[in-house]
């Protein structure tokens, strides 16, 4: 597997959208009150996170959508181990004293000490969300003979998100007891149906995006199911795959 400059771009982008988002994660983001009694009074909350996390989704479904499950894969692994790194400098940055004269110490835990509850939610659901996303792209792309994209990218997104906002909200906020249940349930249904509407309004971005890549990078792989193994790299059997863009030219 050959790592284009482009392909180095987008794992950036990719690396840098999840770092940001869990960073701003523990900001919870107020929105509107239903005229619904049986939900209650109190307006949705969300993570302010729902501003940027949802790329994280379209640019999953790009990598698995051009390069393949395995360079996906990659990605997913390689964004956890830097956001692993990223909270382990957080929390020593926290542990060392500061200044004597430094009396913000209270907002940099706020901000940047994500309680343990916090980061397993936000471990487990960006784990299990990618990994879905990806699979469900891989399985849908093979039984659609490539075509319909629109549909792979918003299934993929409907599926890898629902997961993800259940067990983050679930796990952080519910399990946690940080919220009560009935927020902790809107916050997840909330979540769920804004990030599937930004894949749905990034739809056509995403088809001119994908094909100008499959044309310039000449790639347009199709993974074997078997090869859907979350354990791995970048490496792999490359029989699992075929370039069906270099297949085409040949």
């Amino acid at each position: 597997m050959r790592f284009s400059g482009k392909l180095v771009i987008i794992i950036a982008f990719a690396v840098t959208i999840l770092l940001v988002s869990n960073t701003i994660a523990t900001k919870p983001l107020s929105l509107f009150d239903l005229p619904f009694e049986f939900l209650g009074s109190v307006g949705f909350v969300v993570s302010v996170s729902v501003i940027c996390f949802p790329l994280s989704y379209i640019l999953s479904d790009i990598l698995t959508e051009v390069y393949g499950f395995r360079v996906a894969r990659g990605v997913i692994w390689l964004g956890f181990a830097c956001n692993l790194l990223m909270v382990f400098f957080f929390w020593l940055g926290g542990a060392i004293p500061g200044a004597a004269f430094w009396e913000d110490e209270a907002a940099y835990q706020t901000v940047l000490g994500a309680t343990g509850w916090v980061l397993a939610g936000s471990f487990a659901a960006y784990l299990v969300g990618e990994f879905a996303n990806a699979m469900v792209m891989v399985v849908l792309k093979n039984r659609t003979a490539g075509r319909h994209l629109w549909l792979r990218t918003i299934s993929s997104t409907f599926v890898g998100q629902g997961v993800d906002s259940v067990m983050f909200y679930g796990i952080a906020f519910g399990i946690s007891g940080l919220w009560p249940a009935m927020d902790v349930f809107r916050a997840m249904v909330l979540a769920w149906v804004a990030k599937t509407a930004y894949e749905i309004i990034a739809t056509p971005l995403t088809y001119l995006v994908v094909g100008w890549l499959k044309r310039t990078e000449r790639m347009d792989v199709y993974d074997a199911p078997r090869s859907m193994n979350p354990f791995g790299i970048f490496g792999g059997d490359p029989e699992t795959m075929v370039n069906k863009a270099e297949t085409a030219e040949a």
